[in-house]
């Protein structure tokens, strides 16, 4: 462990400042190489303070920077022992990753984050646009019960327990579910879904499903790219000198996670989790473009967005009166007004 290391995991866990004289005892080296370390930390972004009078501490108003002790420090007490946390400074994909350390034989409840992602992606193939104002994070889950059959089940729960804590860490903020799996402030996409699973072929069940999500804390420095400046939002505005405390977030998502993880084996449970994602939709009575064979750049039929029926499936009715209930593909919106949704049991 290097020096610049061993003195964050010292700031980290420490309720008070520390001087430089007692830091250098704790770490061994002198107070040259702890002030060498604070200032190679923060010029890292992470937000260490020294005063003459109060020595070196973390400034929690100002905390961005990702690690897995303070991620910890967040979580509730029984989500503490569950959760495996592993933080990356920069990963291609943590999805990617993840996957092959499920392969490796990964435990369940793993997480990985990377500070950086330089090639994010999204369903049906798609790249996810992925700057350093985001929180890339995935978690891999071993729902050995669930038949291939119910991995949508999957995503139902993480676009309700991630919906929920964002709405928790910015309470004015209404965070919507656009079927099946992006969240929306407003008319902008702010966060991401994507699961990824593998079926054990004996069992017809899950050998293990790993959860991405990718959320836009926020804006770009330079914006957006303008391909996608349109839709892409973020879930914080930026103001000069503003960071977004991504351990906190991270926290929140995994202790919803963990509350309503075991749901998935109880039909009461995801009548509940349900419930939660339609209250949330936000296709509801909007107009749209069902895009078939969308993987493939395939014809776009327009329709008006009824409801997310109790599979989980998106009813539509077309333009010539016809219905259908879509179970995969992707539906874009062309107006972000309510048409009011009709209703449903």
């Amino acid at each position: 462990m290097t020096t610049k290391e061993a003195l964050l995991n010292v700031l980290l866990t420490s309720k008070t400042a520390q001087s430089g004289q007692a830091l250098a005892s704790a770490l061994g080296v002198s107070r040259t190489a702890v002030w060498k370390a604070a200032k190679g930390l923060a010029d890292a972004g992470v937000p260490v303070a020294a005063t003459t009078q109060k020595g070196y501490y973390l400034n929690e108003g100002d905390f961005s920077y990702l690690h897995e002790t303070r991620i910890a420090s967040y979580l509730s007490e029984d989500a503490k022992h569950i959760y495996s946390i592993t933080v990356e400074d920069e990963l291609p994909s943590t999805n990617t990753a993840m996957k092959a350390l499920a392969l490796d034989g990964k435990e369940a409840f793993s997480v990985l984050l990377a500070r950086r992602q330089t090639a994010g992606r999204g369903r049906l193939g798609r790249s996810f646009f992925s700057p350093d104002t985001g929180l890339y994070m995935s978690v891999l889950f071993r729902p050995s019960a669930l038949p291939i059959g119910e991995a949508l089940s999957l995503t139902t729960m993480a676009a309700v327990a991630v919906s929920e804590a964002l709405g928790d860490f910015c309470a004015d903020a209404d965070i919507r579910i656009k079927w099946v799996n992006d969240l929306y402030l407003g008319d902008k996409k702010i966060c991401g879904i994507l699961t990824e699973a593998a079926t054990d072929l004996e069992t017809g069940c899950l050998s293990y499903a790993v959860l991405g999500i990718g959320i836009n804390l926020l804006p770009p420095l330079n914006d957006f790219p303008l391909e996608i400046r349109d839709v892409a939002g973020a879930l914080c505005a930026r103001k000069e000198g503003q960071t977004v405390d991504g351990n906190r977030i991270a926290a929140l998502i995994l202790d919803r996670l963990y509350a309503y993880y075991p749901l998935l084996s109880y039909k009461n449970g995801m009548a509940m989790l349900r419930e939660k994602y339609r209250k949330r939709s936000l296709l509801d009575g909007r107009r749209v473009l069902v895009c078939k064979k969308a993987s493939l750049g395939g014809e776009e039929v327009p329709a008006t967005a009824l409801f997310v029926d109790e599979n989980m499936g998106l009813r539509v009715r077309y333009d010539d009166g016809n219905e259908e209930t879509l179970t995969s593909g992707e539906v874009q919106m062309t107006s972000v007004h309510l048409a009011g949704g009709e209703k449903h049991s």
